[in-house]
């Protein structure tokens, strides 16, 4: 495979660059730590690496043959993630004397769900299905580099979960960390917003 080299940068720059699912990472860690959203990091990019396959398999050539419902795909993905920021901007800060509730965090299968409706996630398959995996008639190569990407996008998500976590330390405050949500969901609301938009 004389493009895995190329294919790895492009994981590693499609997983580590700002996007939806890497700020409601970076948010979920800096409340609850890195325990907690290990499960979501997983989830997530396992979702999204069904999808670079479902994509390979013939999926993406279906959805471009309905322009509606890619743009039902993408409002839904607004929405919910426009939902998820002001949830983020309205939370309280976690104290110090008793553990906050869980309850209103990601869950493991709202970080699948996201992917479904999130619009790098799609057009990075298609990226990944178009450019480096040689269409769909070579059905072990999309495996492996579903794999590749799989590890690599756990990696780095988990980065963002360290910098959130390592994030909540830094802020000793409650103040502080009320203003940090202010802006994660600032920026959670331009990145799903500018899918649209742009």
């Amino acid at each position: 495979m004389e493009s895995l080299l190329p294919f790895l940068l492009f994981a590693f720059v499609a997983s580590i660059t700002p996007g939806p699912t890497n700020i409601l990472v970076l948010s979920h860690s800096s409340r609850w730590g890195l325990g907690a959203t290990l499960p979501i990091i997983f989830g997530a990019c396992l979702a999204a690496t069904l999808i670079v396959l479902a994509v390979g398999l013939g999926m993406g050539e279906t959805l471009l043959q309905f322009p509606r419902v890619q743009k039902v795909i993408a409002w839904a993905g607004v929405l919910w993630l426009s939902w998820l920021a002001w949830q983020i901007f309205k939370s309280a800060p976690p104290t110090l004397d008793s553990p906050s509730s869980r309850e209103d965090g990601l869950s493991v299968l709202g970080a699948a769900t996201l992917q479904l409706v999130n619009p790098k996630v799609w057009m990075m398959a298609v990226a990944v299905v178009s450019v480096f995996a040689g269409g769909s008639d070579n059905t072990m190569r999309l495996m492996v580099l579903s794999l590749l990407f799989l590890l690599v996008s756990v990696l780095c998500m988990t980065l963002w979960a360290l910098l959130g976590a390592g994030s909540a330390r830094a802020f000793g405050s409650p103040q502080a960390f009320k203003r940090m949500n202010h802006a994660l969901a600032f920026l959670l609301l331009v990145s799903a917003w500018l899918t649209v938009l742009a």
